[in-house]
């Protein structure tokens, strides 16, 4: 199975290539910055003739969500033009797409977790423009599988691991929101459910009279929500961050004391969902997929950071 990933340098990209080499069964081709690559016709006719992919996989984002409420067009371009584009090339070679969206396409409000045929309702300039993109990918691409996520995090590229590691590190006091709940995602296990789903979708169609039909070929495609298993508060992850590094650092001390604090208030910027929470059943119940717990995605990855030594990233 070849796939074409767009975006490869992004926490879900990278966490792709890195882990296809050790699938003696798929084979990757990836596409990247500069990020206004991804936004040029030509530059995506060369990638994908010269991958010839089986499966796109669009994973290219405008990401920082505060310096999208003022530069709109960039955001705009990365979330909505770039992955249009990306779609109508997979549909005239009549391949899926995989477009990775966010839990920012919702409100952010209510007390349960959100489901796909939940009304959308973006609150910020990132969410609006992530939810067009979706919406452009559906319509030029039958064979498409949105898979919306929650706080992705990883051993390099996420601003709040490395603070909490560092911080940890140091013996330092650590204040973690506490008011705000979401569903934690480790990227490697979200970039193992994207490769498991691609080839969910390029497997053969059942025979009429399999016992296969009842699903329906079309029933594999749609939108999917994508994220660890549990949900958490930052507190929550920030515990089990500092838990877990005293574990595997073996040190003699207590972990640095974490303390829960409310949200502050914010003039500039965007305004975070409080409920970032995901209900990801309907993956499971039409393709079998599951993303281990988050609290699985916290120890794999501060065992990534002990294999690594390495300080992670502070970009998100």
């Amino acid at each position: 199975m070849r796939l074409l990933i767009a975006g490869w340098q992004g926490q879900i990209g990278s966490a792709l290539v890195s882990l296809v080499p050790r699938r003696a069964d798929v084979k990757s081709f990836a596409v990247g910055r500069p990020a206004r690559d991804l936004c040029e016709q030509p530059t995506l006719h060369r990638a994908m003739s010269n991958a010839a992919p089986d499966v796109v996989i669009s994973a290219a984002a405008y990401t920082d969500v505060d310096a999208a409420e003022t530069d709109e067009a960039e955001a705009w371009a990365l979330n909505c033009d770039g992955p249009r584009m990306l779609a109508e090339l997979a549909a005239e070679r009549d391949i899926p797409i995989i477009h990775l969206s966010s839990d920012y396409v919702f409100d952010g409000l209510g007390e349960r977790a959100f489901r796909e045929d939940d009304s959308p309702s973006p609150g910020t300039v990132y969410g609006a423009s992530k939810l067009a993109g979706e919406q452009a990918v559906a319509a030029v691409a039958p064979k498409h599988a949105i898979l919306r996520t929650s706080w992705v995090f990883s051993a390099s590229g996420s601003r709040f691991v490395s603070a909490i590691v560092e911080r940890a590190r140091a013996g330092e006091p650590i204040e973690a929101v506490n008011d705000r709940v979401g569903s934690p995602t480790y990227a490697p296990h979200l970039a193992a459910a994207i490769i498991d789903l691609a080839g969910r979708l390029t497997a053969p169609e059942p025979k009429p009279g399999s016992g296969g039909e009842t699903q329906g070929a079309s029933a594999a495609f749609g939108t999917f929500h994508a994220a660890g298993s549990g949900t958490a508060t930052w507190f929550d992850m920030a515990q089990a961050f500092c838990g877990a590094l005293a574990d595997a650092e073996k040190a003699s001390a207590a972990p640095p004391v974490v303390r829960p604090v409310a949200s502050a208030p914010t003039s500039m910027g965007a305004v975070r969902p409080v409920n970032a929470r995901l209900d990801c059943a309907r993956l499971a119940e039409m393709h079998g997929i599951s993303l281990p717990r988050w609290q699985e995605g916290v120890r794999d990855c501060v065992a990534e950071l002990m294999r690594t030594c390495a300080s992670p990233s502070a970009a998100e």
